[in-house]
C-alpha cells in the first residue's frame, strides 16, 4: 500500500493511516515510530555496502589536506568489525606519483655515483662529487618555503633538475683538481675551483636565468610549473655557492693529500702510474 506524498505532510498524518476498518485501528494504535540517521544512498562493491564521502579542498594543498583526513581517521580508534576507511581519488595517485618520483631521486644518485666510480676509479672521489646534493635539496626547499609553494610534483623535477646541473658542475671541478693534484699541485684545490670559475658561473647562471620567466608563474596555467622553476633557481644558487666554496675544502680534506698512484691492477704497468715522489 502506498499513499501519495502530498497528503503525506506531517507526522500526524501517518499516525492515521488506517490499518483495519472494522474495527476502525489506525497505525499509530498498533505501531511506534521515531526518527534517526541513515545513509541517504550507498553502494555495493564485492556484495559489500560502501558509502563515499567526498570534499573539496580550499586555499590547501592536496598533501597538507591528506595529512588532516589521515588524521581524523586514526583518531576514530578501533573501528567496529567489518568497517573499513579507504582515502581513494587523487589522494591516491599523489602518493604513488610521490613515491616513484623518491624512488627515482634515489635511483638516479645511486647510478651516478657508480658511474662516477667507473669513471674516477675511486669511490672516495665520488663521494665528495656527490656531497653536493644536499645543499641542491636545502636550496630548493628553502626558496619552496620563502615563496608559499609546496613540494609537489613540479618542484620535485625541479629538484632532480637542479642535482643533474650542480653535479655536472661537481664533475668539472674535480676533474680539474685531480689534473693538478697528480701534477704534484699542492693547492690543487684552489687551482681546480679558479681554473674552472667561468664555466661553473656560465652554466648556473644560464640555467637560472632561463628559469626566471618560468618562477614568475606568467601567462595562463604559469602558477602550476612556477614551483619547478622555483626549485631550481634555489637548488642552482645554492649548489653553486657550494661548488665554489665548500666543495673544494671538502675534496681538499678527504683527497688532496693522498699519494698519486695508478690505479691499474698491472704492477709492471710503470706508463700508467701518475706517482710522483714527494
Amino acid at each position: 500500500v502506498e499513499y501519495p506524498q502530498y497528503q503525506m505532510n506531517s507526522t500526524d498524518d501517518i499516525e492515521m493511516i488506517p490499518v483495519s476498518d472494522d474495527p476502525q485501528v489506525y497505525l499509530r494504535d498498533v505501531a511506534r515510530w521515531s526518527t534517526r540517521l541513515t545513509p541517504g544512498e550507498y553502494d555495493r562493491l564485492n556484495q559489500q555496502r560502501f558509502i563515499t564521502v567526498t570534499g573539496n579542498i580550499y586555499e590547501k594543498d592536496l598533501g597538507a589536506a591528506l595529512k588532516e583526513v589521515n588524521a581524523a581517521v586514526a583518531s576514530l580508534g578501533e573501528l567496529p568489525k567489518g568497517v573499513k576507511v579507504l582515502v581513494k581519488g587523487q589522494a591516491e595517485l599523489l602518493n604513488d606519483t610521490m613515491s616513484s618520483l623518491q624512488s627515482g631521486l634515489v635511483i638516479a644518485i645511486v647510478v651516478i655515483f657508480l658511474l662516477l666510480s667507473a669513471n674516477f676509479q675511486s669511490f672516495r672521489l665520488s663521494l665528495v662529487t656527490l656531497s653536493i646534493v644536499p645543499a641542491v635539496v636545502s636550496g630548493s626547499l628553502f626558496f619552496l618555503l620563502i615563496t608559499g609553494k609546496t613540494l609537489n610534483i613540479q618542484s620535485y623535477m625541479g629538484m632532480i633538475m637542479a642535482v643533474g646541473v650542480a653535479i655536472a658542475n661537481g664533475i668539472l671541478f674535480i676533474t680539474n683538481a685531480e689534473q693538478f693534484r697528480k701534477e704534484g699541485n699542492r693547492l690543487a684545490y684552489r687551482e681546480g675551483a679558479f681554473n674552472r670559475l667561468r664555466p661553473i658561473l656560465m652554466t648556473s647562471l644560464a640555467m637560472i636565468a632561463g628559469m626566471i620567466p618560468m618562477s614568475l608563474g606568467l601567462g595562463e596555467g604559469g602558477d602550476q610549473v612556477a614551483p619547478l622553476g622555483i626549485a631550481v633557481i634555489g637548488g642552482l644558487l645554492f649548489s653553486l655557492a657550494s661548488t665554489l666554496l665548500l666543495l673544494p675544502l671538502i675534496y681538499h680534506r678527504v683527497q688532496g693529500g693522498k699519494p698519486n698512484s695508478s690505479a691499474s691492477l698491472d704492477p709492471d704497468d710503470v706508463e700508467s702510474s701518475f706517482y710522483q715522489p714527494s
